[in-house]
Formats: C-alpha cells, structure tokens, sequence
C-alpha cells in the first residue's frame, strides 16, 4: 500500500471511529465535541468521499431538529462545508432538507444563522430558488439586513441581492402580513 493509500485509510478510520462514537456516547458534552470535530473535517475536500460513506451529511440533517442549540450549530455548519459538492447538494434537496435550512434561520445564535443564509445560498439551484426565495424568508432576510450585527445584515443582502428578484423583495416590504417578525434576531 503506497503513502497515499495508507493515509487515506487512516483517514476514513478515523472519521468512522468518531461517527461510531457519536452514535454510542450517551454524553451530551461528547456529541457536541465530536459532531464539531466532524463539522471541520467537512471542510477538507478531501474527507468528502468518506464522509458521504459514513452518512455523514444526513447525520448533519438530523441535528437540525435536535433541541440542543450546539448540536444545530454544528449540524447546520457541517452542512455549509458539505453542500457545495454537487451530489450533497442534490442528496440535502431531495430529502426535503431545505425547510430544515430555512428553520434554522429562528435560531437565536449567530453562527447558526449565518450558516443557515449561506447554506441556503448554496443550495440555490434552478429548481430549489422559488422554495428558498419564500415570502417568509425574504421577509426574514430584511429584517436581518436592518440588524446593527455587520455580519447578518451584510449576508442577509448578499441573500437579497444575489438570490431575490426586486419584485420579491419589493412585494416582502409591503406585504400587510409580517409572517418573518415573529424571528428573533441572533444574539452578538
């Protein structure tokens, strides 16, 4: 087995082990620490192989409507590392994903909502854009983009911007209804 080779296998090892681990701990602490482990390892393009093997990317769905604020933040940015590889992202589309994305963004942690906007940016295709450019969310991202928080409120008008016609947003300004005012704000 060549260099290469072996550590690919380390690798995938590895991040079965921590999958198992994940699955077999009853310890709040030792999920939330393995699912963040997991969450940067999503990063590498590298582990994308392996981590589809594991079922990693549905691991990552299932978090999102887990009580435990931590386990949805890690969950929701494991996802954003995840969903830029094509077949991810048709995966997380098919399985009805998306309306677990757009629940995220009532989340009242910052980092989960920005993973959740820039998730949903990712997984704008032809066929998802009139699910992920709702009423609701774009009201949501108005209301974020009014938000002192730079962060949010630069995102939530790239979102506008780049992923809304005018016409939605214009007919979100106006609308009598405020179905997004109920969404809290993230804390800083």
């Amino acid at each position: 087995m060549s260099g290469r080779q072996c550590a690919g296998a380390d690798r995938f090892q590895y991040l079965q082990t921590l999958v198992t681990e994940f699955q077999d701990t009853d310890s709040t602490d030792a999920k939330e620490q393995v699912l963040a482990n997991l969450a940067n390892f999503s990063y590498d393009p590298k582990n994308l192989a392996y981590l589809r093997q594991l079922q990693v990317p549905d691991l990552f769905l299932d978090m999102l409507t887990e009580d435990n604020e931590t386990l949805v933040e890690f969950g929701i940015g494991g996802l954003c590392n995840l969903c830029l590889d094509k077949t991810t992202k048709s995966d997380i589309l098919a399985s009805g994903g998306l309306s677990l994305v757009i629940n995220c963004l009532s989340s009242r942690r910052e980092e989960t909502v920005l993973s959740a906007i820039t998730t949903l940016m990712y997984l704008s295709t032809a066929a998802s854009r009139m699910e992920i450019t709702t009423q609701p969310v774009v009201e949501c991202m108005l209301r974020f983009s009014l938000s002192a928080n730079r962060r949010l409120s630069n995102l939530a008008n790239v979102f506008l911007e780049d992923y809304c016609t005018e016409t939605q947003v214009q007919e979100a300004r106006t609308v009598n209804q405020h179905t997004a005012l109920g969404i809290p704000l993230p804390k800083d």
